[in-house]
């Protein structure tokens, strides 16, 4: 497979010369070009587009306004109806990941030039992103850059729809964490309530995805936002509203679980079984999950379940997964299967010895049982 940093090549920083040059007769397309491809293929990802960016720097005029003028006449056209996945045609114009450099440009030399600098990035998210790119001016010019966020909330584009939110998350990965934001989210509470009803689905995700962040640091906050706005919601409200939620839920967050119908322990019995007893990296575990209900009225369930895993130092440690919503009718026994991949991944690291699977049933602990994990 392609490395994910190939995804900035010299294909990448050919054509933001060629492109600059077209629109910028005396653009300095050689020296650009050797400044933004010096030792590019043993960089990451990010470093590439930060070259790119200092490459920017040294090459385009010092006078930002000018700068960003050529900058949004080198764009590619737009899709003719705007929305997300719509190919744009790369040989007409910059677009894709060469604009995360661009982005880090406005983000650098814009800062003194604010208004500009945004409208630049209105013109880019719509041929890439700007969710990293806006996040300083939201530091820096806190007023302006919220009072332009509440104007696209209703823009044409679900591209500028959407950074109205991404770009606003208190803790978008990879981007500038927004310390004031994790400390009180308040400011940007009315962004999410004018867009999470949007249209656009690819809007109302990163909605979802900003309010889960918030529910890291202020659980109480989002539980309220739900029993605000669950009540009489739409389908598509309600699917945002849950995956929302996703963290909470699996945490067992009780006010959370309550506002879903989920708040209440079973009434009846759970049981869990393994197999294989003995497991090898690499392989599979097969949950078996046994729900018996001994109450008169449905039970509405979400059942998670824990992995307890090994860690170096031979203690054991949860992390949550997504199991099976239910709703369990009256005396009735459901069965429940699921395959866990034990595949090896490069983001931790498996110890040998005996690990514990564990039911989470509406936030509640429940039935467990052991394994031995091989590696």
């Amino acid at each position: 497979m392609e490395p994910f940093k190939n995804l900035i090549n010299p294909g990448t920083v050919r054509s933001l010369g060629e492109h600059l040059q077209r629109v910028l007769p005396d653009f300095e397309r050689r020296r650009f070009e050797v400044l933004a491809g010096q030792g590019l293929a043993a960089l990451e990802l990010k470093a590439r587009a930060m070259q790119l960016c200092a490459a920017l720097e040294a090459t385009l005029p010092v006078d930002f306004a000018v700068a960003a003028g050529a900058l949004e006449r080198a764009l590619a056209p737009v899709a003719a109806n705007g929305e997300p996945g719509e190919p744009l045609d790369h040989s007409a114009g910059l677009a894709g990941w060469s604009l995360w450099a661009v982005g880090e440009f406005a983000a650098r030399r814009g800062l003194d030039a604010p208004e500009r600098a945004l409208k630049l990035l209105h013109a880019m998210t719509q041929r890439f992103s700007a969710e990293f790119a806006i996040r300083p001016f939201i530091v820096n010019h806190p007023e302006l850059t919220f009072a332009t966020l509440t104007r696209w909330t209703s823009d044409p584009s679900a591209h500028v729809r959407r950074l109205v939110s991404e770009g606003s998350r208190p803790r978008l990965p990879w981007g500038l964490r927004l310390q004031a934001l994790v400390l009180d989210p308040s400011p940007a509470l009315p962004l999410l309530r004018a867009l999470q009803d949007d249209v656009s689905d690819y809007v109302r995700r990163s909605v979802a995805n900003h309010l889960n962040d918030i529910a890291k640091d202020h659980p109480e906050l989002v539980a309220e936002w739900v029993e605000t706005h669950l009540p009489g919601a739409s389908p598509l409200r309600t699917a945002l509203l849950r995956h929302a939620c996703r963290g909470l839920i699996k945490r067992g967050h009780a006010r959370t679980l309550q506002a879903w119908g989920q708040g209440r322990p079973l009434r009846g019995d759970a049981t869990l079984a393994l197999s294989p007893r003995r497991a090898q990296v690499g392989g599979a575990l097969t949950l078996t999950v046994t729900l018996s209900s001994r109450a008169r009225q449905a039970q509405s369930l979400v059942v998670d379940y824990a992995w307890f895993r090994r860690l170096a130092n031979g203690s054991l440690a949860p992390k949550v997964f997504k199991g099976w919503r239910v709703t369990l009718e009256p005396g009735e026994e459901r069965v429940l299967t699921r395959r866990h991949s034990l595949a090896r991944v490069t983001t931790r690291r498996d110890y040998a010895g005996v690990h514990r699977i564990e039911l989470r049933i509406n936030g509640r602990a429940g039935d467990g049982a052991p394994f031995t994990l091989r590696v």
